[in-house]
């Protein structure tokens, strides 16, 4: 053997003993809360010796994969006490582990999972989490902690201001966000038209806000994921909590069905401020109750089934003339399987429900609308190893839309019973993820999408003349409804029309340092379903719609990159993020559009597209008594929908112009002051640009009738909005953990009484014959006092 060979042979021989050496062993196990059993969502588990680590699923579930050796293993997670552990790993290993709540845990204001340094160099990002304490502190109207007005303190997160219902992400419109509570979707989010969301902070475990860089696992809208989870219930012993308002209480029951292997979780909130109404000789009627459940058992140590449900209403009347009932229904059965150490799984059935209905005793009849789905997802979790891990799954949705339906409420009534045609689709989705440590400061995070979205048939299906629901009048240059030339019929099991969509996704962060990180990211998502409003601020009243023949699914391209520092140590955080957002076949309406009881919505409908952009920079202080984070957001978006021909002047003549959403500027400052075992003070201050509207700019007199010439859509803007709420918390014995507890929560919202406008109507004076505008403002200053308790 000569000496080439004698080195190569060398070589080799300790490359394959080195490969030997370097066996590798899986550690794997459930996380759980020490007095509840509640499994912990995002806890970090780091081995700072191999500067590597991993976090907790949404069940709870972690699994890491090392080579044979003695390490540190450090549990951390907000709200908790770390724990720390020498782990000896020379085989695979299952390990479950408790952690103890911190006693200062109701003073956590961090919103987002980067106790450790993990988050720096992990791919995701446009994403905030929110804890439950973190959204109780936050002052809101009327005493009552709120999710949506929680989140929109954050950047990028607008709503239509007060009393509006929904939010709006990064210059996307209401019906654009996803909304899951417990994997189950939720088509209306708000309480009494927007002054309370419909979540019960006391049932929520987990809240993220996906504003880009969306996973492939989550499909079906353009703007956000709104992914909320409930608690699972205390297995150890029984529980209560709640609080008593002004204007709404809420109660909170948790136990274990059989120690340690099974919970349930009972929840209910109602408003009450109706009853005392007829005090002022008032016969109207405006209230909310809902109820969360869950049951959740453990099989054995590789099976977990979990039963959730939620069920909300909201009733508003006037007097004996008019009453208005709308809500969501939702169930979700889950079993979760863990194959092996590597193989995590979740299968879900899922019904979901949103009625609306109105009761017209003045002219003798009822209406309700809705839409139903029935919703199967199986889904996986493969950790490959340490640099590569899966997730994939498939998703299957029925719908059933109930665009509207008209009967007769007495006997005598003169109104004919009428049905609008239901509408039926069939969405299906296959997705992959990957989370790929390429080096060892670049971690990258890819995927794709498969969706397909089948129209079925209906009972009558209009056809139009050129296949155009709407035409253009060229003499009097505007958009008008196409009369039908003929129907046919289609069996619902069959397909009128069908679409299928690639939808690739993609992030990487590289790490400068153990502080500070880039991050890009790209997602291309398709929306199939849309919400009928022709407001800024959806209303119940809106109808669901499915893409169709004259109805496209909007599409989205979405870039961001970002700059990420953590400071002192991760006492100080700064995050900025830059976006552009491009969507097409975004819905538009003709003017004079008239979308209620309209059994051929076509008719007043073109396809347009809009676009976003904007900066947004978050900066945090997550230690000391004092903490909290300001965010800011600069931003544009516009709408836009041309002529289908040269002959056509298209909306706005083509041109773009503002969303009804579009908010130049929008500041938010929340703190939160730890002045002793006893006080705590929170407060927060809005600015943000008046939204966009549309004013009359002329008139002009027709046979002694005034006619206003309106401005380009949306050219004016509402005044600027700004306020400043305040609260103090009040536990008066701080010390005592056990047996009932008890605190006062004391607010004033919008404390200098700001009468930000709602919108301002113009209407001709009688006295003075002079045009006038008028202000409309929902509220002024609002101290509140409620009651929290737990025992």
């Amino acid at each position: 053997m000569n000496q080439s060979k004698l080195i190569i042979f060398t070589l080799f021989f300790f490359s394959i003993t080195f490969l030997f050496a370097q066996e590798k062993f899986t550690i794997s196990g459930i996380i759980q809360d020490q007095n509840t059993n509640e499994t912990l969502i995002g806890v970090t588990v780091l081995f700072p010796e191999l500067n590597t680590g991993t976090t907790t699923n949404e069940y709870g579930f972690y699994s890491i994969t090392l080579p044979k050796g003695s390490y540190k293993l450090q549990l951390s997670y907000i709200g908790y006490t770390d724990k720390l552990e020498t782990i000896l790993l020379n085989d695979n290993l299952k390990r479950n582990f408790l952690l103890n709540e911190a006693t200062e845990s109701l003073e956590e204001v961090i919103i987002t999972e980067n106790i450790e340094k993990l988050s720096i160099r992990k791919p995701q990002m446009s994403v905030n989490a929110l804890t439950s304490a973190t959204i109780k502190q936050i002052p809101v109207v009327l005493g009552e902690a709120d999710v949506l007005k929680a989140i929109t303190l954050l950047p990028g997160v607008t709503n239509a201001g007060e009393g509006s219902s929904g939010f709006n992400v990064r210059g996307g419109a209401a019906d654009q966000n996803l909304i899951l509570l417990d994997e189950a979707t939720v088509y209306n989010s708000s309480h009494l038209f927007g002054l309370f969301s419909v979540f019960n902070p006391d049932a929520i475990k987990d809240l993220k806000l996906y504003k880009g860089g969306i996973p492939a696992r989550y499909g079906g809208r353009v703007a956000s994921v709104l992914d909320i989870y409930q608690k699972e219930g205390n297995s150890k012993e029984f529980h209560a909590n709640g609080g008593i308002g002004v204007v709404s209480s809420r109660l909170l029951l948790e136990g274990p069905l059989e120690k340690d292997k099974g919970s349930f979780l009972l929840g209910g909130r109602s408003s009450y401020a109706h009853l005392f109404l007829p005090l002022f000789d008032l016969d109207n009627v405006a209230y909310f109750y809902d109820l969360n459940t869950k049951l959740s058992y453990k099989l054995n140590d590789n099976n977990n089934i979990y039963l959730s449900g939620y069920f909300g209403r909201d009733v508003f009347s006037l007097a004996d003339s008019f009453e208005n009932i709308y809500g969501n229904t939702i169930v979700n059965f889950r079993w979760n399987h863990l194959f092996n150490d590597k193989l995590f799984s979740n299968m879900s059935l899922i019904y979901s429900d949103y009625y609306y209905g109105l009761n017209l005793d003045f002219v003798e009849f009822k209406w309700n609308s809705g839409i139903q789905n029935f919703n199967f997802k199986y889904d996986f979790k493969h950790y490959i190893n340490n640099n590569f891990k899966l997730q994939y799954g498939l998703n299957s949705i029925y719908y059933k839309f109930n665009p509207g339906e008209i009967e007769p409420s007495t006997p005598t009534s003169g109104i004919n019973a009428e049905k609008l045609i239901d509408k039926y689709a069939f969405e299906n989705a296959l997705y992959l993820d990957a989370e790929h440590k390429v080096l060892k400061n670049l971690t990258l995070a890819y995927g794709l999408r498969l969706s397909t979205f089948n129209r079925l048939g209906q009972s009558e299906i209009n056809i139009y003349e050129n296949n155009q629901a709407v035409v253009f009048n060229n003499d009097f240059q505007i958009y008008q409804s196409a009369d039908a030339i003929g129907t046919e019929t289609v069996s619902k099991n069959k397909t009128i029309k069908s679409f299928l969509n690639l939808e690739p996704r993609f992030s990487a962060a590289y790490q400068f340092n153990r502080n500070t990180s880039v991050k890009t990211s790209y997602n291309r998502m398709s929306q199939y379903l849309h919400l009928l409003s022709n407001t800024s601020s959806p209303t119940p009243l809106d109808i669901w719609a499915p893409s169709g023949k004259f109805i496209k699914p909007q599409i989205l391209d979405q870039y961001a990159i970002g700059y990420f520092k953590n400071l002192k140590d991760g006492d100080f955080s700064l995050e900025i993020e830059s976006f552009y957002k491009d969507v097409k076949n975004r819905i538009d309406y003709i003017d004079g559009a008239d979308l209620i009881a309209n059994d051929a919505i076509e008719q007043v409908i073109l396809n347009g597209k809009a676009r976003a952009y904007g900066l947004e920079i978050l900066f945090r202080k997550n230690e000391g008594r004092f903490k909290g984070w300001l965010a800011y957001t600069i931003s544009k978006s516009e709408q836009k929908t041309e002529g289908r021909t040269p002959l056509e002047t298209g909306i706005n003549n083509g041109e773009w112009y503002n969303t009804g959403y579009d908010k130049t500027h929008d500041l938010s400052i929340t703190t939160s002051y730890n002045l002793n075992k006893k006080w705590d003070f929170n407060a927060n201050f809005l600015f943000q640009t008046g939204q966009p509207t549309t004013y009359p700019n002329s008139q002009y007199v027709y046979n002694n009738i005034v006619v206003p010439n309106y401005s380009a859509r949306n050219s004016t803007r509402l005044p600027t909005y700004h306020r400043l709420d305040l609260s103090a918390t009040y536990k008066p014995k701080p010390e005592k953990t056990k047996g009932w507890q008890g605190s006062w929560v004391f607010g004033i919202y919008n404390t200098y009484n700001r009468r930000n406008a709602t919108s301002i109507s113009f209407a001709q004076n009688e006295d003075t014959g002079n045009n006038e505008a008028t202000r409309l403002a929902i509220f002024g200053i609002v101290p509140s006092v409620s009651y929290n308790f737990k025992f």
